[in-house]
């Protein structure tokens, strides 16, 4: 196993796409023990207050005041989703048995792909299926590859991108399309990386909160992709495309797909989420997470706001009602 791979492994126990770690309290049902508790652990924990720029001291006296001895559990969730919220991560949550929070990170930007679009005009009904991959070929000439992976949960398997390689040995270059690709699985990052690099690269650097300060960080955990012996050596360019709903380990992808050389990320930035999280239960048993770690370029920049792509295009209304994905057609246009 390439070292890219043990650390994403080690990593992926604290996914939130995998188990979130659950650790036992004594059980009480008292508002204010439970959100001190829940506050607390933020504050000690989370792993992005400086590069977001939230006063969590303000956030305690702000929502402390609406904690009443005596409000039920939905009033007291409600308190906690709100509180929780203003950390505007996609990676945050509070579990209850009645319900759960979230915070859309994807109603940040437009939602930059039809599928019905590209159903009908560029996979078509001819379409392949290949393990979790959607393909076909786009282009007025058919002589480039259009490849469409739904969900990092959908498990990889190298032989799997080994086929697609080789079937489309004779095109001119390759789209992997991740726009509203929520995430998953980090292992099947380094499946597909190890796979198309032709050389051992960094993709990017992981670095774990270590303590209560704001800036008590270990690391940097480097990740790197090692190319597979047995793999099909493509070597055409590669086109990634993105957008706000491409979160988590799609993110993750998405920054290491900009280290290279010969991949180009296109569409709208994505949604973030290139922090680890990891949670635990509060007093009541109810269960929570947060980010725990920043992932950072190998030339320092934090992308958690969303990973840019090299080219923007957005896609229009007037796009979608002509059945035109101006994204894959940019695309088609630079792999040429």
């Amino acid at each position: 196993m390439n070292r890219g791979a043990v650390i994403c492994f080690c990593l992926s126990l604290l996914l939130v796409s995998c188990e979130t770690l659950i650790f036992e309290q004594e059980a009480t049902d008292n508002p204010r023990e439970n959100f001190d508790y829940l506050w607390r652990q933020c504050n000690e924990k989370y792993s992005f207050f400086e590069y977001k720029k939230i006063d969590w001291q303000a956030m305690n006296a702000k929502y402390a005041a609406q904690i009443k001895d005596k409000m039920t559990s939905d009033e007291l969730f409600k308190v906690l989703f709100s509180m929780l919220n203003e950390l505007q991560d996609g990676h945050v949550n509070l579990i209850s048995p009645f319900r759960q929070s979230r915070f859309d990170f994807d109603l940040l930007g437009p939602e930059n792909i039809d599928l019905r679009v590209v159903r009908e005009n560029y996979l078509k009904n001819d379409y392949i299926i290949t393990g979790p991959f959607q393909h076909n070929v786009v282009g007025a000439d058919k002589k480039i590859a259009y490849v469409r992976y739904n969900s990092f949960e959908d498990r990889v398997s190298p032989a799997h991108v080994a086929y697609i390689l080789s079937y489309y040995r004779n095109t001119q270059g390759l789209i992997l399309d991740i726009r509203q690709n929520g995430g998953g699985s980090a292992a099947n990052i380094f499946k597909i990386f190890n796979q198309l690099v032709s050389e051992k690269t960094l993709l990017y650097n992981s670095f774990l909160k270590s303590g209560p300060g704001k800036d008590d960080f270990a690391g940097p955990q480097p990740a790197y992709a090692e190319p597979d012996e047995n793999r099909f050596k493509y070597g055409k360019k590669i086109a990634v495309l993105i957008d706000r709903g491409t979160f988590s380990a799609a993110s993750f992808f998405a920054l290491g797909a900009r280290e290279v050389d010969n991949m180009i990320v296109i569409g709208d930035k994505s949604g973030g989420g290139l922090g680890l999280p990891n949670g635990g239960q509060m007093p009541n048993g109810w269960t929570y997470r947060f980010s725990i770690s920043q992932t950072l370029s190998p030339a320092g920049e934090n992308f958690e706001n969303g990973v840019p792509p090299d080219i923007q295009v957005i896609l229009t209304k007037s796009d979608r009602d002509r059945g035109v994905d101006t994204v894959i057609e940019r695309a088609i246009q630079e792999l040429k």
